[in-house]
C-alpha cells in the first residue's frame, strides 16, 4: 500500500510541511503502509492550469507525468492545508484541477488543516465543497486541525505545548489508521469496475 501526503502551502518553508513530514515519518513508523510519497507545493512547481492540459501539449505532459505517476500507484492521500485569510492555498486548489486520468478517483483521503491561531475549520469545509467533483478523490469523514501549530508536532520538545502535543500525535495516529483501512476497503471497490467512467468522465 501506498499513501501520499500533499503539503499544500507555497510559503519555502511551512508549518504545513512540518507537519505533513511528522504524518509521512508517523504512517512509515507504524508501519501503516508499505511506501510513502510527499509532494510539496513550496514555491508554486505548478504553474496555474490552463486548457492546453487537454490539447495533450509537451510541456505539460513532461511536467506532470512523474507527478501523475505517483499519485496513479497511491491508495490513499492526506491533504495537509494551511488556511490563508480563512480559505485554502490558491495553488493547492490549482492542484486538484490538473488530475483528470483518475489519479486521485476513488481513493481515500485525510483532510489536515494547520492555523496558527484557533482556526482551521474554513479550509475543511472548503475542500469538502469544491475539490473534488471531477477528480473523485474521496475524503473520509475523519479530519485533524492542528491549532496553534507552532507548538506541536516540533522535533524539540522544549518546542511544543506538551498537552496539546500528546494530544496531536494521538489524534493522528487515530486518524491515520482509519485512512489505511479506508484505503484497504476501497481497492474492492475500484476493482468492482463499477467506478469506470464511461460517458460520465465529469461529476455533476
Amino acid at each position: 500500500m501506498k499513501i501520499s501526503i500533499i503539503s499544500g502551502s507555497h510559503r519555502k518553508v511551512s508549518q504545513s510541511e512540518k507537519v505533513a513530514r511528522f504524518v509521512q515519518r508517523t504512517l512509515e513508523e507504524k508501519s501503516l503502509c508499505d511506501e510513502t510519497w510527499l509532494f510539496t507545493l513550496a514555491q508554486n512547481p505548478l504553474p496555474l492550469w490552463e486548457e492546453s492540459i487537454w490539447e495533450g501539449d509537451p510541456v505539460w505532459q513532461e511536467r506532470l507525468q512523474p507527478i501523475s505517476g505517483q499519485l496513479a500507484a497511491s491508495d490513499a492521500f492526506v491533504v495537509v492545508a494551511p488556511e490563508w485569510h480563512g480559505q485554502v492555498p490558491a495553488g493547492l486548489k490549482n492542484f486538484f484541477l490538473m488530475w483528470g486520468k483518475g489519479e486521485l478517483a476513488h481513493k481515500p483521503a485525510l483532510i489536515v488543516t494547520v492555523s496558527s491561531g484557533d482556526g482551521g475549520a474554513y479550509p475543511v469545509a472548503e475542500l469538502r465543497m469544491s475539490s473534488y467533483k471531477n477528480n473523485r478523490i474521496c475524503y473520509i469523514p475523519e479530519q485533524v486541525i492542528v491549532r496553534n501549530v507552532e507548538r506541536v508536532l516540533n522535533d524539540s520538545e522544549a518546542d511544543n505545548n506538551p498537552d496539546a502535543d500528546q494530544y496531536f500525535r494521538a489524534r493522528f495516529g487515530y486518524a491515520l489508521g482509519i485512512l489505511r483501512e479506508y484505503a484497504l476497503a476501497m481497492r474492492q471497490v475500484r476493482d468492482s469496475g463499477a467506478t469506470e467512467p464511461g460517458m460520465f468522465k465529469n461529476g455533476m
